[in-house]
């Protein structure tokens, strides 16, 4: 990890020099890899490996080389070290055994656990939540990528600030003032608290512009497909393929952070907005949910959520659930989705199809983005799905209803006009589902007329 290229937590805020316990897991000038340690401790007897293999693949994602893997049996974590005492002392001569660099956990520490590890191995600690930021960090390539992360590892910063072994304060009282000035610490949390607000007054503005283009797509009436899922289910590969556009694709986790719109053209509904999104992990740090807020917002405005599914993940389903508890964070859950099971080129007698419920609706696509077989069959069942949701109605509006009419136009919904000759706008009206809802709140006399 090259900290050239990495942002900061600490970016434009000076002097603060508390000691910090969620350093960056690298501090080299070249682009030499970290050698770590990796913690895992398991809380049942049942000891699940998936976990572990996910963060050994979060750490390869890092850009750290992994030299070797520690694990401890517990009921409950240890309230100093997190493991017992003497994991502890076998996690600090391992340190010393492979000269590593950083300690890595798998799990949630306290600032007193991380601390106490950090002095007992005299090495760098980073958590589960450390190495995520961390990933995020580097990959972030546009302006409002780099802020998110920024303000994510900052919020994550705030809370882990731990006060200098001498405690001395910043100044002193003149003649007739001595006392204790402000302290270091008390300095370094005022420092964190003016840059995050800083950084959110940017990412307001950023989010009013992202807003803005979504109303003008709104207005044109251009249907927005998002694609979530689980990180490394082939998102990416998927959008290339449909769009020929060329975003960053790798076998990694998270090789995708800013989002990415391209316009395209479905037969019989015309021009849609296709947006790429960061993937989502179990136990996604809730920082950067919040940070990703206006990123995640083009998911939350979405018409139809295609979710991607790695078919070959033997955690597929637990999978799908952690992307439905982060759905369902950000109030995206009630949004129409298509389930799109990717990767079937690597299962045995799995063909590309369509899968339909009883009311012959497109709920499921197998396909393989990677050599683009299913590809025309997504397209089909996205047309198929986003037909269902577009509403073509015969309106007559009396002279009276002269707002509901303006509210129509203004959404761009109305497709011919005609006034009868009691003075009735007879109109001709295609619309969202979703937008044709909203109006029905907001004018409850359409309630009366059946969809």
């Amino acid at each position: 990890m090259d900290c050239k290229k990495t942002p900061s937590a600490v970016e434009n805020l000076p002097e603060i020099s508390t000691a910090l316990s969620l350093p960056q897991i690298h501090q080299h000038s070249n682009s030499q890899h970290d050698n770590a340690i990796v913690v895992h401790a398991f809380f049942s007897q049942i000891k699940n490996l998936d976990d572990l293999q996910e963060f050994l693949l979060l750490v390869k994602s890092a850009n750290v080389n992994t030299l070797n893997v520690i694990t401890a049996s517990r009921s409950t974590p240890q309230a100093k070290y997190f493991v017992g005492d003497g994991k502890a002392q076998e996690i600090a001569d391992a340190v010393k055994t492979y000269n590593a660099d950083v300690i890595l956990v798998n799990h949630q520490l306290t600032l007193a656990q991380a601390r106490n590890l950090e002095n007992l191995c005299n090495c760098r600690v980073v958590d589960r939540t450390g190495v995520i930021l961390d990933i995020f960090a580097q990959r972030a390539r546009s302006h409002e990528g780099k802020l998110q992360v920024e303000l994510a590892q900052l919020k994550h910063l705030a809370t882990r600030l731990v006060r200098r072994k001498t405690g001395l304060d910043q100044q002193k009282g003149a003649v007739g003032l001595r006392g204790p000035g402000e302290t270091q610490l008390e300095t370094d949390r005022r420092l964190i608290k003016v840059r995050i607000s800083q950084l959110q007054n940017r990412l307001v503005k950023v989010e009013r512009q992202r807003n803005q283009n979504r109303q003008t797509r709104q207005k044109a009436d251009i249907p927005t497909i998002s694609l979530v899922g689980y990180t490394n289910a082939g998102k990416s590969t998927l959008f290339n393929a449909i769009t020929q556009a060329k975003v960053y694709a790798a076998d990694q986790l998270f090789a995708t952070l800013d989002p990415t719109l391209r316009r395209l053209q479905i037969q019989d509904i015309g021009p849609t907005i296709l947006a790429d999104t960061v993937g989502f992990i179990r136990q996604l740090p809730h920082d950067l949910v919040s940070a990703f807020k206006s990123t995640l917002q083009e998911t939350v405005e979405a018409n139809l959520l295609l979710h991607i599914i790695d078919a070959t993940d033997p955690r597929m389903s637990e999978n799908i659930e952690a992307v439905v508890s982060v759905l369902e964070e950000i109030k995206a859950d009630k949004i129409p989705s298509l389930l799109i099971y990717n990767k079937i080129d690597l299962l045995n007698g799995v063909l590309p199809h369509i899968e339909y419920d009883d009311e012959n609706k497109p709920i499921a696509v197998y396909l393989s983005a990677h050599n683009g077989e299913g590809i025309n069959l997504l397209l089909e069942a996205i047309k198929l799905r986003l037909k269902n949701e577009i509403l073509s109605l015969d309106l007559t509006l009396q002279p009276y209803e002269g707002k509901l009419r303006h509210t129509l136009y203004q959404l761009d919904t109305i497709r011919h006009e005609q006034i009868t000759e009691q003075g009735e706008f007879a109109l001709d009206v295609q619309i969202n589902k979703v937008e044709w809802l909203k109006l029905c709140k907001q004018f409850p006399t359409l309630s009366r007329i059946k969809i």
